[in-house]
């Protein structure tokens, strides 16, 4: 049996830890830029970044003024994250990351913003929990934003194994099954955006978004 398919076969803390560990770095750093345009205009508050990664999100956020906290389930991950806060002098004070599983970790702090970035996985998990989890997180007036692959990257040939869903903004707000009494739905649609290949050539990638807001 091939490393590949072997990875296909791990869960949890397990495939993230076997994910980043086959690079020494697996996201550019650079902010999504669905969330620059979103959460530009917003006042900087604090937040919350479920699914951090290296951190690309939460350093940006801290550079905008917002007391940024990271979560992840993979050590190796917040670990890059915390190494490339202090790279870039970024104080823990506004960049602090955590490594957790977020069915596991708990706070009694809320938050302005919080946001799951490409919160998805190869294997099955309680993803819908997970959503109503991080909503209640959300402070008064604050805002939650999901961001998903809403299809395969346009570049991508087709795999014969099992692949995640790719959950649609209707989808993702029927998880979330809000009180629309206290929510009001600011987005909820795909949206396309530019990129470049691996190849070098330029690509489409379509992202479903939710961005949501509580009211009380």
């Amino acid at each position: 049996m091939s490393h590949h398919h072997h990875t296909e076969e791990l869960e949890g803390v397990a495939f993230w830890e076997s994910h980043y560990g086959q690079s020494e770095r697996v996201w550019s750093g650079k902010v999504n830029q669905v969330i620059e345009n979103l959460v530009k205009p917003l006042t900087p508050g604090t937040s919350l970044d479920t699914g951090c990664g290296e951190g690309g999100d939460v350093l940006w956020l801290a550079s905008h003024g917002w007391q940024a906290t990271g979560l992840d389930i993979s050590p190796t991950a917040i670990s890059r994250a915390r190494d490339e806060a202090k790279r870039h002098e970024i104080p823990a004070d506004l960049a602090q990351f955590v490594a957790s599983d977020l069915g596991q970790w708990d706070t009694d702090k809320t938050f302005d913003l919080v946001t799951l970035s490409f919160f998805q996985a190869p294997f099955e998990f309680p993803r819908a929990d997970f959503l109503r989890k991080a909503a209640s997180f959300v402070a008064p007036d604050g805002h939650l934003l999901i961001l998903s692959h809403a299809a395969r990257p346009s570049w991508a040939p087709p795999v014969d194994h099992a692949m995640p869903a790719f959950p649609s903004p209707e989808q993702d707000l029927e998880a979330l099954a809000l009180d629309l009494e206290d929510w009001t739905i600011l987005q909820a649609e795909v949206l396309e955006r530019n990129i470049t290949a691996p190849t070098g050539e330029p690509a489409v990638m379509k992202d479903s978004v939710v961005f949501v807001q509580r009211t009380a």
